[in-house]
């Protein structure tokens, strides 16, 4: 049997899985995909399933037995994780499975935010998640954490596919009616899902004959119908810019960053010696880069938060848990950026 992999990385989310083990020189030993793991939405049962069976296949493809130890260290960043007992819970469940000697769990935020950090250099920072849904996390310059309670609309949280989706359904439903203003969504709406009016599609989600997440594939539509200019969708677009930014503002108050929100702060130094503040934005909804929605939020950004870097995640979340793993095992930074290197052919 091969060595063990020096981390065995894991990021979990609504829609997706992905596992990768890694060497402690940075090499990607092996990874797979798989479906959901967020026990929030699925159970605890179905993502312990959906878990074990994806790090199965990664040992196998590594050479590995995963009925025993594969990874000197566990990093998974996982959906669901949104409060300390629950990344305690998790760890736990994690731990149960004998992967490694040990293991830490986190917010998938998390390793969006690592992902985009330079290797070698201070890790603190903003991290931004649009994706399915919404989410912001940071780190400031003395290790204190910040992170919204991100659990939907009972947190106050509007945004990612879950919200654009059936919004531009709801602007194209009252176009279509008399109750709203005209909008191309109207057409576009209903040529994806290749039916004559809207109506048609709200009446299929009603009667189960359209499933509901299938309003998530509505967000490129979007983004198509603002690039010609209408109205109502770059109000939408608007909207989310507007609430990324407002986390990030707030994150920035609560850490003491500079131009953070001032009525949130608890601090108001700055990380100073004019240090530039990461702000990290990862999230499909973000790696899609529409222009619209990033100029939007870029504008405001560096405008609120003098120093402000903005970063989009140019690699898969893994990877940035990945990361967190050679972090804690002490990997130098040369196996960061042999990590990356790596990353780019593997996704």
């Amino acid at each position: 049997m091969r060595e063990l992999a020096a981390v065995l990385a894991i990021d979990g989310g609504n829609s997706k899985t992905e596992v990768a083990l890694v060497g402690s020189d940075g090499t990607i030993l092996s990874a797979v995909r798989g479906g959901p793991s967020n026990h929030q939405n699925i159970g605890v049962e179905a993502a312990s399933s959906e878990l074990m069976t994806l790090v199965r296949k990664a040992a196998e493809l590594a050479g590995l037995s995963a009925d025993e130890a594969i990874a000197t260290h566990t990093s998974a960043c996982l959906a669901g994780a949104d409060l300390p007992v629950e990344e305690a819970d998790l760890n736990r469940l994690v731990q149960s499975f004998g992967w490694s000697a040990s293991s830490s769990v986190v917010n998938d935020t998390f390793a969006v935010l690592r992902a985009g950090l330079a290797d070698g250099g201070p890790l603190w920072g903003i991290g931004a998640v649009c994706g399915a849904g919404t989410n912001c996390a940071g780190t400031g310059p003395d290790g204190e954490e910040f992170r919204f309670l991100a659990l939907g609309t009972i947190s106050g949280d509007w945004g990612g596919g879950g919200d654009l989706g059936p919004e531009a359904l709801w602007w194209a439903v009252r176009a279509e009616d008399g109750r709203g203003p005209q909008t191309e969504l109207r057409q576009a709406v209903a040529a994806y899902f290749h039916v004559e009016r809207v109506e048609d599609v709200t009446v299929g989600l009603h009667l189960g004959t359209i499933p509901y997440l299938e309003l998530h594939g509505l967000v490129p539509v979007l983004f198509e119908v603002a690039g010609r200019g209408d109205r109502v969708a770059i109000q939408v677009l608007r909207r989310q810019a507007e609430e990324i930014c407002l986390m990030v503002e707030v994150a920035a108050g609560r850490l003491g960053l500079a131009g953070g929100s001032a009525d949130s702060g608890r601090k108001s130094s700055g990380p100073g010696g004019g240090q530039p503040v990461p702000v990290v934005l990862g999230g499909s909804i973000m790696a899609a880069r529409d222009p619209l929605l990033t100029s939007a939020i870029t504008g405001r950004l560096t405008a609120s938060i003098p120093g402000a870097e903005i970063r989009i995640v140019d690699v898969p979340p893994v990877v940035g848990a990945a990361l967190l793993g050679l972090d804690h095992v002490g990997a130098p930074a040369i196996a960061a950026a042999r990590l990356r290197d790596c990353a780019r052919t593997t996704w």
